[in-house]
């Protein structure tokens, strides 16, 4: 029975770098241990699992998939990683995503590692384990050690809306973030605004930083001097959007319109503007960054900047299917356009 259940699983790891057997010499174990331990079964101890995939995850180990989840297009599964999943942006990503991996056959497995290491390494145990075809990673970093686990493993990976710098062998999907910054802040000098508040997005986000840059070219152009207590920290949240409209609001001379850095942080801002009597846009006009499908029904329908978040997840399964069958993608580095979306939240500022 051993035997049987030996050979089942035996499979070697990553171009024969590593056997179930020395995995198990490793680590003190009978050679069924570490088989059950591969196939997910339960009936290991704690200690002894955890063990065993520490040694699986420094060798590079990969069960080799069965026969029947072998598909034409190279991939049967893909993992599709966030950095969190409470926001509707992460939906939009999702629902592109969905849309070409379902017609592509291939399944999909969702996953959120919120930036900790400990929820990386268990996420990467969990990869191994269900012998995933190809990693999409939105808006997060891998730590270098677990980059490197998926080159081992050759798994293809993705990355949506980078974070920081990626290796440069990695394909990246973007946005035109800085060209959507310029657009927003155009829009209201366009309309008379002069003073303009910015929210910011989480500094170590690329993203961030490009929509920032964008809105002081925008204020360069038009010989205005960008003003520091302006800016505001946010983390694309509503209630940072609260905050930091609230904090502009206190200032000695108060903006004359807000540009918030996502969508929910504009939603935040207008909520901050409602609970000091403010009204949107006569008072106040508030440009957001986004277009997610609620804005079009908040109060009043919020002017924005779209961004092509379905199109991005759509573009990075079918990159990654690409990758999976051996082949190139037709750029490495992708940047999707932005496109401003004029609604009823932005007007010419109030007399004063």
């Amino acid at each position: 029975m051993a035997g049987r259940e030996a050979g089942a699983a035996a499979a070697s790891g990553d171009r024969g770098r590593i056997t179930i057997t020395e995995i198990a010499r490793q680590a003190g174990v009978s050679v069924p241990t570490v088989s059950r331990v591969v196939n997910g079964r339960s009936d290991v101890s704690p200690a002894t699992r955890a063990r065993v995939e520490d040694l699986l995850l420094r060798h590079g180990y990969r069960k080799r998939p069965a026969p029947s989840t072998t598909r034409a297009q190279g991939a049967a599964l893909l993992d599709l990683v966030f950095h969190d999943l409470d926001s509707p942006w992460a939906v939009e990503i999702i629902r592109g995503v969905e849309e070409v991996a379902h017609a592509a056959g291939v399944g999909t497995v969702v996953s959120a590692i919120h930036g900790r290491s400990g929820d990386a390494r268990e996420w990467m145990r969990n990869l191994r384990s269900r012998a995933s075809d190809g990693v999409i990673l939105v808006t997060s970093a891998l730590e270098p050690v677990l980059h490197e686990e998926l080159r081992v493993l050759g798994v293809p990976l993705v990355v949506v809306d980078p974070a920081g710098s990626p290796a440069l062998d990695v394909p990246t999907i973007g946005a035109a973030n800085w060209s959507g910054g310029l657009a927003a802040t155009e829009h209201l000098l366009s309309l008379g605004h002069r003073r303009i508040g910015l929210i910011a997005g989480p500094p170590r986000l690329l993203c961030s930083r490009a929509r920032l840059d964008g809105y002081r070219a925008a204020l360069d152009g038009a010989g205005i001097t960008p003003d520091d207590s302006l800016i505001v920290p946010g983390d694309f949240r509503p209630d940072s959007g609260f905050t930091g409209c609230t904090a502009l609001l206190g200032l000695p001379e108060p903006p004359t319109a807000v540009f918030a850095t996502s969508d929910q942080m504009a939603l935040g801002a207008i909520e901050a503007l409602r609970r000091r009597g403010l009204r949107v846009p006569q008072e106040m006009s508030v440009v957001g960054f986004d277009d997610l499908p609620e804005v079009r029904w908040s109060a009043p329908p919020l002017t924005t900047v779209r961004q092509p978040l379905a199109d991005m997840g759509r573009l990075a399964v079918r990159t990654v299917l690409h990758l999976a069958r051996d082949e190139q993608p037709d750029a490495p580095r992708v940047e999707l356009g932005t496109e401003l979306v004029v609604r009823s939240s932005t007007a010419p500022p109030a007399a004063r």
